[in-house]
């Protein structure tokens, strides 16, 4: 399967509200149920191993619905540890339907900006997260904001987003269509999947990026889980 460039609806600027807010909603089940909470936190406990700490920052970059955010603040509860986290959203939508998602959480702060510009200074953040995010960019982009975020992070970036393959595509789709009429979802969900890199694509990313030891791992199903330890 050869890897799309195509625009997903969620890229596209004006999509109306109600959609919008539907398809986050779709997406917050479909991350759930699919593993894209397991492969963040694995993550990110990967990235805290060996570290004598009780508490960490976090930079999540495209948070959209904030809910792996929330997730990672349930799972820094059960283990004492402080989290703050910030997110960042570029859609003016998505970021008043986030802060409202999340207003039980007082360790998470919504802000909009751009994950291309992050409106941050230099080592503000343990960690930058990225997830479900660089399926959305060219290899060179993803290779210029995985430099560009390593001046942000002092630790370490972690990055979880989908695998191109064939089984996927086809499967997503035909999930899609049996629990949502939402036409965005619908349409997105298996364009995302083609947009996506293969395992081998994503370690050449990361190798291209030459900013820290990374590894990139397979994460059922059809997820991958990518963490580059930054040599500041």
């Amino acid at each position: 399967m050869k890897r799309s460039s195509e625009l997903e609806m969620m890229d596209l600027p004006g999509q109306p509200r109600e959609l919008l807010i539907q398809d986050l909603r779709n997406l917050r089940i479909i991350n759930r149920y699919l593993g894209c909470y397991r492969t963040v936190l694995c993550g990110l406990a990967c990235a805290l191993k060996g570290q004598s700490t009780r508490g960490f920052t976090l930079l999540d970059v495209g948070t959209g619905n904030a809910d792996i955010p929330a997730a990672i603040v349930d799972w820094a509860r059960r283990r004492k540890l402080t989290a703050q986290i910030s997110c960042l959203e570029r859609e003016a939508i998505t970021v008043e339907h986030a802060a409202r998602q999340t207003r039980r959480f007082p360790e998470i702060a919504i802000a909009r900006g751009d994950a291309v510009t992050p409106p941050f200074r230099s080592a503000s953040f343990d960690f930058v997260l990225a997830s479900q995010l660089l399926h959305h960019f060219s290899n060179e982009q993803i290779v210029a904001l995985l430099r560009s975020w390593a001046k942000l992070a002092r630790r370490a970036i972690i990055v979880s987003d989908l695998v191109r393959h064939p089984l996927a595509y086809h499967g997503i789709r035909l999930l899609t269509k049996s629990f949502t009429r939402n036409i965005m979802t619908r349409t997105d969900a298996p364009l995302s999947v083609q947009r996506a890199l293969t395992i081998e694509e994503w370690r050449a990313v990361f190798r291209q990026a030459n900013i820290g030891r990374f590894s990139v791992d397979w994460a059922l199903p059809f997820r991958m889980r990518g963490l580059i330890l930054l040599e500041n």
